[in-house]
């Protein structure tokens, strides 16, 4: 049994990439898995200030809602990342919970393979490629770590239009297979 977080990190109710989030993590826990949804909505995440106390001390200076998030990613076996593609990026508040996570970087972790689950309005192949291009810079950081697999639905953009789709069910299954 593995320890799954799954990071939603979109701030719409019924987002695209949600769903794709809900799925993985069913199918992770279908597999038997420990599986822990963080949605980033509701959350108080404040921007990174560049003071570097987080190196001193191992966590952030800052008191809101990310030591908390960064402990259970620490304590993970798994980390999935789910994030809406805007404007060929991972959403703003993503970049903004992993540059959070800076104190991690001399922590120890236990996370090994690394997620990503993409929407987009956009269908083209390559819409997603930047947003993993940042997230694997992050990677980069843990070298126990490799990117394990990304999934990308495109030409979805209101609110539950990934309903019916064919990317639920392979997000499933990817969750299936951790």
């Amino acid at each position: 049994m593995k320890r799954v977080i799954v990071l939603s990190t979109s701030l719409r109710c019924g987002s695209n990439s949600d769903m794709l989030a809900d799925k993985f993590a069913e199918g992770a826990k279908s597999a038997g898995n420990d599986v822990e949804k963080i949605s980033l909505v509701g959350k108080e995440i404040q921007f990174c200030k560049g003071c570097f106390g987080c190196a001193k001390l191992g966590k952030c200076i800052i008191n809101d809602d990310v030591n908390d998030i960064m402990a259970k990613v620490l304590a993970a076996d798994v980390v999935v990342w789910a994030t809406p593609i805007y404007y060929y990026e991972m959403s703003g508040q993503m970049k903004t919970l992993i540059d959070r996570m800076n104190a991690m970087y001399s922590l120890d972790y236990k996370f090994r393979d690394v997620y990503m689950l993409t929407t987009a309005a956009e269908d083209e192949a390559e819409t997603p490629k930047r947003a993993e291009m940042g997230l694997t810079g992050w990677i980069d950081c843990y070298p126990k770590s490799r990117l394990a697999g990304t999934l990308f639905c495109g030409g979805v953009n209101e609110a539950h239009e990934i309903e019916g789709n064919a990317k639920l069910q392979e997000a499933f299954e990817m969750g299936k297979g951790v």
